[in-house]
């Protein structure tokens, strides 16, 4: 195939993602998928390798294309299946994220499968919002393991009946996955329509050629490094049930044209819900390598090639069931990509930026008549080649905010204050970009679970920059720790400040 052939295949199908993406968050109901959009969607060949994903959320995609090949091999496909999962130890990252996986057929052969992923506010946790400070997986909801839901186009509603049995809002659960099911079938669909325009040999014979493509760009990248041995510990503030200061420590062995990324000596699983499946830990490295690589890499299996993975089992980022892993795949993943990069710095310090803000700031909501669940942005670490950015969220996560109007409008809050917060970024010649503000008003009776991080150690600077300054939480004035879960009183007021971005390079 020539270089236009190519790149108009890999533009089509990164547009089914899109695509998919687009049905999914016009069709759901609840605020986080639609309106903060906390969603991800992809293509993956028939041995469950990744082909394509649009630009949604790393954490989803990076884990989706690590776990896949051992979902999609443990059944018999037809056409008309829809498969539905969130176990973590099979393929998920946490509970919340509920992944839907329909095969596409031609003819009678099995070619590729189109997948979504997307986060659920209630799955039935024992505190509202589903983000519990729980000590094990079956305290943090309904796990469903791999599992058919449609079987030729039909449901199966005894697979999910269970969920419907322990939400609060069942109907609403009921309508964001006939959203991703409806997602889905749209990507068989137009997935199904480029290999009837092509024929099947010719789509393998693509797909073979967008990996191939997609390794020679990554090689690129990984060049660039110095060959050698870099090494890096970070870590965790806490827990949240009084283990602190827990490390995460990662090795990479730049040799040739392989990367091999290390994490001995990192903690062991903790009692907390901060742990990672493996999954949710390569996600962290896939993402930090990718962003090394040349713009317009496809993000597919053959990008990621060159990468090889070692944790040790029943560490905190290689946790063993039944291990609570709610924080880990939104907080413990963020440390990851910081201690990655914080090694990385050793090796290419004119192409790393200081640490960002570190944490999602996870905000879980609710009572036994509604769920609500959204993540706050903090200040971007700068680089060396300019200051970070103020507010946003970063890394491993690009949702967006739930705006005031939707908050307001659907839950029993008031948003009092939603600002920058000035002068938390870091010092440097590039400064760190600013955290956030935002305070609320509990219009009635809640019970409130968070989960975040540098709240204790602040975002680290670079290169002779400052750290950012770590975030506060506070519920009427009074100082709250980085997590906790507290009943909140109609009038009470909580105020979220989230960390600075560190600064890059020293102040002129």
């Amino acid at each position: 195939m020539n270089a236009i052939e190519l790149a108009l295949f890999t533009s089509r199908i990164q547009s089914i993602c899109a695509e998919m993406g687009a049905i999914l968050q016009y069709s759901a109901f609840s605020p986080n998928i639609r309106d903060r959009l906390d969603f991800s969607c992809a293509i993956f060949d028939a041995s469950g390798e990744l082909c394509a994903q649009a630009a949604h959320i790393p954490v989803h995609l990076g884990s989706m294309a690590y776990a896949m090949r051992d979902v999609v091999h443990r059944f018999s496909w037809q056409d008309g299946d829809v498969l539905i999962l969130n176990d973590p130890y099979l393929g998920g990252t946490h509970l919340p994220d509920i992944t839907l996986l329909a095969p596409v057929f031609y003819g009678n052969q099995l070619m590729g499968f189109a997948a979504n992923r997307a986060h659920h506010a209630d799955i039935g946790a024992s505190t509202p919002g589903s983000m519990p400070l729980a000590q094990s997986i079956h305290e943090e909801g309904i796990l469903i393991p791999p599992g058919i839901l449609y079987r030729n186009h039909r449901l199966i509603e005894a697979i999910i009946a269970p969920l419907y049995r322990q939400v609060h809002r069942p109907d609403i659960t009921r309508a964001d996955l006939s959203a991703q099911v409806s997602s889905v079938r749209k990507g068989v669909a137009l997935v199904g329509k480029v290999i009837h325009e092509t024929g099947s040999s010719q789509f393998q014979s693509l797909l073979t050629g967008l990996n191939d493509y997609a390794e020679r760009l990554a090689l690129t990248g990984i060049r660039a490094i110095p060959a050698g041995s870099y090494t890096y510990i970070d870590v965790m503030d806490d827990d949240g049930l009084g283990n602190t200061d827990i490390p995460i420590t990662a090795t990479i062995l730049v040799s040739g044209d392989q990367v091999t990324v290390d994490f001995a000596g990192t903690a062991a699983q903790v009692q907390g819900n901060i742990n990672c499946p493996l999954s949710v830990t390569a996600a962290a490295v896939y993402y930090c390598f990718y962003c090394l690589m040349p713009a317009r890499t496809p993000a597919c299996a053959g990008s990621f090639r060159p990468l090889r993975l070692q944790a040790p089992t029943g560490s905190l980022v290689h946790a063993a069931a039944p291990a609570a892993v709610a924080a880990g795949n939104v907080e413990t993943s963020t440390r990851i990509v910081d201690v990655i990069l914080g090694a990385l710095a050793s090796a290419i310090p004119d192409r790393i930026p200081a640490a960002s803000h570190g944490s999602m700031n996870n905000i879980a909501m609710g009572t036994g008549e509604w769920d609500y669940y959204e993540t706050l942005g903090g200040g971007m670490g700068a680089g060396p080649t300019g200051p970070g950015l103020h507010a946003v969220q970063t890394h491993m996560t690009n949702t967006l905010n739930t705006p005031i109007e939707v908050l307001e409008m659907y839950y029993p809050l008031r948003i009092r204050q939603y600002g920058i917060r000035r002068h938390s970024g870091g010092a440097g010649r590039h400064s760190g970009g600013n955290g956030l503000i935002r305070e609320y008003e509990f219009l009635a009776d809640s019970t409130v679970t968070l989960l975040s991080e540098r709240r204790r150690h602040a975002p680290w600077g670079l290169q002779g920059g400052t750290p950012g300054k770590p975030g506060s939480n506070t519920l009427n004035q009074r100082s709250l720790p980085g997590k906790f879960t507290i009943n909140a009183r109609a009038g009470d007021i909580l105020k979220i400040e989230t960390p600075g971005g560190g600064g890059w390079g020293p102040s002129p």
